[in-house]
């Protein structure tokens, strides 16, 4: 005897208490739902993200659970005669209790199935090449050109030339003869004005006159000019490079052109969602993408035909946002439209309904659900954008070299031009030379001490 009407619902009822009672649920997942990260098959094992929030239910809720690949393959649509298909029909003719993947909560499939709070956020978003996105001019890019590691570096070697420069003045006795008589035009503050100075190209006297000052002066002059050379050659390459290519930031933007082609998939809910807006723009996108018959079959064309160049992808976002970790030429735009949700799908009335929308929700506020999101969405992309994001200039590197060796042999040169003076200063007061030299290295390095002392005397003596 067949029952009908309200029994036939106590038995449905009594049959999934029974189910859960006897500790095991049957789950369906998809096959052509076999989808990175969702889903995927590992040998004769499921595993993703939607298996690892089914065993995190699993585990609150304290039930057992088998999983079957759904048999038509597909998500689930009502046909013209009304029946539906793949894993909302599944669960609709009770083949299975639960159905979990990133089915989306709908108005239709709500009328017919339960589904849960989504455990999941996503909406309709671009999927580019990075170099057809605009992220807006900023205030520094004048920056641009060089990376933080090479500026740090700029501002090192300029540091250390001007301590360099001084320290050749002092040593030096052709640039500084009497120490006891006067201080060395060549300052800290002095040195510090005149690198400025020969790096801007403006080189502000007085100029050096030893020869060990002339070869660190001269060095830090043709760094400044490598520098320059190089820093205008990447800054004209960048607005060149960048005035060739279409800047979208949205919607709009891509309305707006014709330059760059865009696409979705063929059959999607993306592409109802553009069907069937009266926002202007958005007609716009579909009557495009309809004469055009700018179409993917799937995913993974959709994909490829970006990393190409030349073609917007227009998906949904948590899948464009996976594009985007697998790939690191691609980048999704800020905007979002559309916004709905994935949720998990029961039988309408179902007792469980409840209890995995409580679960879904606390795995949300315990931060498990950003974990799993974090997890199977991980990138290696945010390293090698950082490495590649203000390339090095060719000869930067090679520069740094030679002004430290510049630097070098301007310092030995001023350690030798002091020894001779005080071989023959030693000559001449039959001293040795080791004295005459020590002597000298302490009245030039301890120019402040000697500045205080001299004017210690002048007081005395007046």
């Amino acid at each position: 005897m067949r029952l009908r009407g309200p029994l036939s619902r106590i038995k449905k009822h009594v049959d999934q208490l029974r189910l859960v009672w006897d500790g095991e649920l049957c789950v369906s997942a998809g096959q052509e739902v076999l989808q990175d990260p969702y889903t995927m098959s590992k040998g004769s094992q499921l595993e993703g993200y939607c298996m690892d929030l089914l065993s995190e239910l699993a585990k609150k809720l304290g039930f057992k659970y088998k999983v079957h690949l759904v048999k038509d393959g597909s998500y689930g649509r009502m046909d013209e005669s009304g029946h539906w298909n793949g894993m909302i029909g599944e669960v609709l003719r009770g083949e299975a209790d639960l159905a979990i993947a990133p089915l989306t909560l709908t108005a239709a499939r709500e009328r017919v199935v339960g589904m849960t709070k989504p455990y999941m956020q996503t909406g309709i978003s671009i999927l580019l090449r990075r170099d057809i996105v605009s992220d807006g001019s900023a205030c520094f890019d004048f920056l641009r050109p060089f990376s933080a590691e090479t500026w740090f570096g700029v501002l090192v070697a300029y540091l250390i030339t001007a301590v360099s420069i001084c320290l050749v003045a002092r040593l030096s006795p052709g640039e500084w003869s009497q120490p006891e008589a006067g201080g060395s035009p060549f300052t800290l503050s002095h040195s510090l004005w005149y690198a400025a100075g020969a790096l801007s190209l403006q080189g502000p006297g007085p100029h050096p006159k030893a020869l060990s000052g002339r070869v660190v002066s001269c060095t830090w002059w043709f760094f400044a000019v490598i520098l320059l050379a190089c820093y205008f050659s990447n800054l004209s390459s960048k607005q060149d490079s960048e005035s060739t290519h279409l800047m979208i930031k949205g919607f709009e933007d891509l309305a707006n052109q014709n330059v760059v082609e865009y696409g979705t998939l063929a059959g999607s809910s993306t592409l109802a969602f553009f069907k069937n807006s009266n926002n202007p723009v958005y007609r716009r996108i579909y009557e495009h993408m309809e004469r055009m018959k700018s179409y993917v079959s799937s995913m993974d064309e959709g994909v490829q035909r970006a990393r190409e160049g030349s073609f917007a992808f227009i998906g949904e976002s948590v899948s464009l946002d996976l594009a985007v970790a697998r790939h690191c030429e691609l980048v999704r735009v800020h905007e979002v439209i559309g916004m709905r949700g994935y949720s998990i799908v029961s039988p309408l009335g179902s007792p469980m309904l409840k209890n995995l929308s409580v679960a879904v929700l606390q795995l949300s506020e315990a931060g498990e659900l950003a974990y799993l999101r974090s997890k199977w969405w991980s990138s290696s992309c945010v390293a090698q954008l950082t490495r590649t994001s203000a390339p090095h200039a060719p000869g930067v590197k090679g520069v740094f070299l030679l002004l430290a060796g510049g630097l070098l042999l301007g310092l030995l040169l001023a350690l030798l031009e002091l020894s001779s003076q005080s071989r023959h200063m030693a000559q001449e007061q039959k001293r040795s030379c080791c004295s005459v030299l020590t002597q000298e290295l302490s009245q030039r390095l301890r120019m402040s001490n000697t500045k205080r002392e001299q004017e210690t005397s002048d007081k005395n003596k007046a």
